[in-house]
């Protein structure tokens, strides 16, 4: 059988700076996250809002190594990182006073990953 192999550029990439990331800064969370979005696309993690707010208190910035879905309602501010977003999801967590960044971002404005949880 082959081996199955993502081909999207900007998967690749996150990978990549991720790993980088861990390595740099010996910081575990960032690596796992990358693992979780190296694993086949059968695989992948669809969060929904509703289970962002039963695992998430005011202010957490939680990591999703995946797509966050819209589907339930949030009534707290807190800080997602994604892959992906449906824009139904992000029109919610914007309306709840949250905000919506990239991996990308989050890693770098929080190189040491402290206090972020992920979400799977």
């Amino acid at each position: 059988m082959r081996e199955a192999k993502t081909t999207n550029p900007e998967l690749i990439e996150l990978i990549r700076f991720l790993k980088r990331q861990s390595r740099e800064n010996k910081s575990k969370i960032w690596r796992e996250i990358a693992e979780s979005l190296a694993k086949p696309r059968r695989k992948s993690m669809a969060v929904n809002i509703s289970r962002l707010k039963r695992c998430t208190q005011k202010n957490d910035v939680v990591a999703v190594p995946g797509k966050v879905l819209g589907s339930g309602e949030i009534n707290q501010p807190i800080t997602v990182a994604a892959f992906a977003f449906s824009g139904n999801a992000k029109a919610k967590i914007k309306a709840a006073k949250g905000k919506c960044l990239s991996l990308f971002e989050l890693a770098n404005k929080n190189p040491k990953g402290s206090s972020v949880k992920i979400i799977r």
